[in-house]
């Protein structure tokens, strides 16, 4: 019998039935609706404080790199990446105490403090960044070909195009492999807009290469007949 074909007394009686056999289901189906609701909601917000604590942490930070407090550029870059390990602003913070490090002439430490920012960069870009950093510190420390492999390892280069090409330069002429590194610092210059602060000074590294050895001499012109 089609449910269509019952009156209206019948069919709710097979509603109500209905429910009583399936009410255990719906409850629970109702609740784990709920549970899940609230627990995404919970986590969204989880979150968001997340977020808002590591930027806090992050302004405090620029704000003691600004006033040269370097103990507490230290303290506070370790907490980021104790606490905030995934978050952009731990990568900086381990930046920030490659910069410390280098300015001290601790060349390992600002190594490892890239080599982090490196493994712990969830953009590609900031990958990049990071390895490009890492490249120069290499290169301090005698490390060309190290250096070398890092830049050729990067895949997202584009706004870094001009200093990746740049820093390969240094690599290239540590190497001793000039002309690869007279096209580097041409490249470098394609990609650098006019206004860049170092367009100048990769003028100046081009330049002090010379003249490639490819170029052929230019020919002394010839008297003029009758002259």
């Amino acid at each position: 019998m089609a449910f269509d074909d019952l009156d209206e007394h019948e069919q709710g009686e097979l509603a109500r039935k209905w429910l009583r056999e399936n009410a255990v289901s719906i409850v629970v189906g109702v609740l784990l609706g709920i549970v899940l609701l609230f627990g995404w909601q919970q986590w969204k917000a989880r979150q968001a404080r997340h977020t808002l604590e590591a930027a806090a942490q992050f302004q405090a930070l620029s704000d003691a790199v600004e006033a040269k407090r370097d103990d507490d550029v230290g303290k506070i870059a370790e907490t980021l990446r104790k606490d905030f390990p995934n978050s952009a602003y731990a990568v900086f913070a381990a930046m920030h105490q490659a910069d410390g490090a280098s300015k001290k002439n601790d060349l390992a430490g600002a190594a490892a403090a890239l080599e982090w920012a490196r493994a712990n960069a969830g953009a590609d870009s900031l990958k990049a960044l990071a390895s490009l950093r890492l490249a120069q510190v290499k290169l301090a420390q005698d490390d060309a070909n190290g250096a070398l492999a890092l830049l050729d390892g990067i895949t997202a280069k584009g706004e870094y195009e001009g200093l990746g090409n740049e820093i390969r330069g240094d690599v290239l002429v540590k190497l001793g492999r000039t002309d690869d590194a007279r096209k580097a610092y041409q490249d470098a210059l394609t990609n650098l807009d006019a206004q860049a602060p170092n367009r100048n000074y990769v003028q100046m590294k081009l330049d002090d290469l010379g003249a490639s050895a490819a170029a052929p001499a230019s020919a002394p012109a010839k008297e003029k007949l009758g002259s």
